[in-house]
C-alpha cells in the first residue's frame, strides 16, 4: 500500500467520523435511577437534555437522597452515551481502539 492510498482512506475515515459525530449529536440514551424516580436523556456528545424528577421523590428533608438520584441518573446515562458512541466509532475504525475518538 502506498502512502497516497493510506492517506485517502484516512481522510475518508475522518470524513466519516465528522460525519457519525453530527449524528451522534441527534441520537439520545435514556437511564433512570430510584426505580425510574429520576430520569434522563443524554444524547451523543455526551450532553444532557432532559432531567424529569417524579414529585414524589422530592422531599426537603432529604435532599441528599434526591442528590444521590440525580447523580446516579446522569452517570449512568453518560455511560450509556459512551457505549453507543464507542460502539459507533468501532464501525468506523474497524474496531480499532484510536485515543480520543471517544
Amino acid at each position: 500500500m502506498n502512502i497516497g492510498n493510506i492517506m485517502k482512506q484516512a481522510k475518508k475515515i475522518q470524513e466519516r467520523m465528522a460525519q457519525l459525530q453530527e449524528e451522534l449529536a441527534l441520537r439520545t440514551v435514556e437511564a433512570s435511577a430510584g426505580g425510574g424516580m429520576v430520569n434522563v436523556v443524554v444524547n451523543g456528545k455526551y450532553e444532557l437534555i432532559s432531567l424529569k424528577i417524579e414529585k414524589e421523590v422530592v422531599n426537603p428533608e432529604d435532599v441528599e437522597m434526591l442528590q444521590d438520584l440525580i447523580v446516579a441518573a446522569v452517570n449512568e446515562g453518560m455511560r450509556k452515551a459512551q457505549e453507543m458512541a464507542a460502539a459507533e466509532m468501532g464501525k468506523i475504525t474497524g474496531g480499532l481502539n484510536i485515543p480520543g475518538l471517544t
